[in-house]
């Protein structure tokens, strides 16, 4: 069997190591130039680690990352609504990663060189369309000026290629453009004085207006990290036009986020002064799409965000892309035929993912925030006359069960 990889991201990638490790060939093709460390930080979940550590991967990543002990969710005024252990100190067998989403690509990619060989992985190659039939898929990919560069046939081709997928485009061609949720995210990453336990994160604020910092890596001096920090604000309508192009490239003004970070009250951090102190920084418009009624025809299938692209809620959207990759290569070594395979893969993360998308459109875990700023939007004395410990624990868990990361998570009564 031969399987035909559209995308280099982290599910791409990801893929094509599952594949190798169960002896199914894979070619690997990516649009851009080069395969590069793009982003900023990201959270990886344990459920995902566990199946990065099975690839050998997990000594590689310990050394370009923080392992995540514990997350506070504060109100937008600083006050404690829930606290909790992460990773290893919540009972999984496997860290939680807080890392630069360049360097987890970097470290999958790297593997991937490896295990398979370059001459597996292709860049500079746009899908420009593709046919099947009984016996097999043909995909036909071009360059930037348009210039046919490969035409590859193999037994499934597999559409790794983001929110924009090509391969999505060509299943769906009606669907139309993602939806924008009016929510603008600025993100970046300055190295800062360690907070906490060096191991922490924090999430102040609900959907409407949020706050995100936690350590990635190592800093300059012991006493320092590389921290990351994200603002995620409203200032549109839904279902309206972003007003500029998702593009994890383009970068934040300075002038049109700082008055949303003066917002906000992080007792732990002076959080205006590590936004000032980053030298630049990257905005992104929060798009998703509505879940799709099936991922696969025929010999040809979807992964990652370019099956389930979802709002960054939760610490789950590259999470669920390695999870997509186990999953389908697990359906292709164990079926009868490419066809079989892919609707058993579609038919164990469809459902799953869909529920995902739609937890966090409501928010996620992080709707907890929501429910006690709603309640009481000047803040509390204590917050279990607001929303007691059992609602405030339903909301957090019920999305740890949904998103299948749930674990022996140890809390403590917010303060």
């Amino acid at each position: 069997m031969k399987a035909i990889i559209v995308g280099g991201g982290i599910g791409g990638l990801t893929t094509a190591l599952m594949l190798r490790a169960r002896g199914i060939d894979c070619e690997l093709f990516e649009q851009a130039d080069t395969i590069r460390e793009l982003g900023v930080g990201i959270n990886t979940l344990p459920h995902a680690i566990r199946e990065l550590a099975q690839l050998g991967l997990l000594d590689r990543l310990d050394q370009v990352a923080i392992r995540t002990s514990e997350l506070f969710y504060l109100t937008r005024r600083g006050q404690e609504v829930w606290h909790e252990t992460r990773g290893l100190d919540a009972g999984h067998d496997v860290p939680q990663f807080s890392i630069h989403r360049g360097r987890l690509q970097s470290v999958i990619h790297q593997a991937v060189m490896e295990r398979l060989g370059p001459e597996k992985v292709h860049t500079g190659c746009r899908l420009g369309s593709f046919t099947q039939d009984e016996g097999g898929v043909t995909a036909y990919f071009f360059d930037r000026t348009g210039a046919h560069v490969h035409t590859v046939r193999g037994d499934v081709l597999i559409g790794a290629d983001g929110i924009h997928s090509k391969v999505r485009q060509t299943l769906f061609p009606n669907e139309g453009a993602p939806c924008w949720n009016g929510l603008m995210l600025w993100r970046g990453a300055t190295d800062w004085p360690v907070f906490l336990t060096g191991q922490s994160m924090i999430i102040a604020g609900g959907l409407n207006a949020k706050a995100v910092i936690y350590p990635i890596a190592e800093g300059s001096s012991p006493a320092s990290r590389l921290t990351n920090w994200a603002v995620l604000v409203r200032i549109g309508d839904a279902n309206t036009t972003p007003p500029r192009r998702e593009d994890w490239s383009r970068l934040g003004k300075a002038d049109e986020l700082m008055p949303h970070v003066n917002g906000f009250s992080i007792p732990q951090v002076d959080f205006a002064a590590m936004v000032r102190a980053t030298p630049e920084f990257w905005e992104y418009p929060c798009c998703d799409r509505d879940p799709l009624p099936y991922w696969s025809s025929g010999r040809v299938t979807l992964l990652g965000d370019a099956a389930h692209p979802m709002y960054p809620v939760g610490s789950n959207g590259a999470s669920q892309a390695i999870l997509d990759a186990r999953a389908l290569a697990d359906a292709l070594v164990r079926s009868e035929h490419p066809r079989q395979a892919l609707m058993t893969y579609e038919q164990k993360r469809l459902p799953m993912t869909a529920d995902i998308v739609a937890a966090n459109r409501r928010g996620g875990p992080e709707g907890v925030i929501d429910a006690v700023e709603q309640l009481a939007p000047q803040g509390f004395t204590d917050i279990n006359t607001i929303l007691n410990y059992e609602a405030r624990e339903g909301i957090v868990r019920g999305y740890a069960s949904r998103a299948g990361f749930a674990a022996r998570m140890v809390t403590r009564q917010a303060s």
